[in-house]
């Protein structure tokens, strides 16, 4: 796998990648049902995909997703700057420790860096299961200790 060549930037005209970047979260996740359950309809992710806003960027081996991340660019008031949110990223079990990941992230911070971004953040769960990505995420930043809270828009 040549990772710099094999690392694309989904647009509007790329449903059946995103449809595949779904797939892949939903598996790696174990969470098929809230990434595959009730998936928008095209017109809704062609609008997404064409967004300035939203960065989805997938790892390709001979055609097929094999990892992806999801991410949003979220403009400050504060400062002229930016700073991008990776959302979610995931590599199929089979393709990790080939350094996909990290691939996948520098051509974020590519991307990042060429709108302005200072800093890209990412969350992190603490089960066991989420070692793997702890571990990568402590190599390539710094961890800063927070609390994270969902606030319900309906609750209920």
């Amino acid at each position: 796998m040549n990772l710099e060549r094999d690392i694309q930037r989904l647009g509007s005209h790329d449903l059946g990648r995103m449809d595949a970047l779904l797939e892949q979260f939903g598996r790696v996740f174990g969470d098929m049902a809230t990434y595959t359950g009730n998936r928008p309809s095209a017109d809704y992710m062609r609008r997404l995909l064409s967004r300035d806003d939203f960065i989805a960027l997938v790892a390709l081996r001979d055609e097929t997703v094999v990892a992806g991340l999801a991410a949003y660019e979220l403009r400050k008031f504060e400062q002229a700057r930016s700073e991008v949110y990776l959302y979610d990223l995931a590599v199929a079990d089979e393709y990790r420790r080939q350094g996909i990941a990290t691939a996948l992230i520098d051509a974020l911070k590519k991307i990042a860096a060429s709108r302005g971004a200072y800093v890209i953040i990412v969350q992190a769960d603490t089960a066991p299961e989420d070692e793997a990505a702890i571990a990568l995420y402590s190599k390539l930043g710094i961890k800063e200790e927070v609390l994270h809270f969902d606030i319900p828009v309906n609750p209920g």
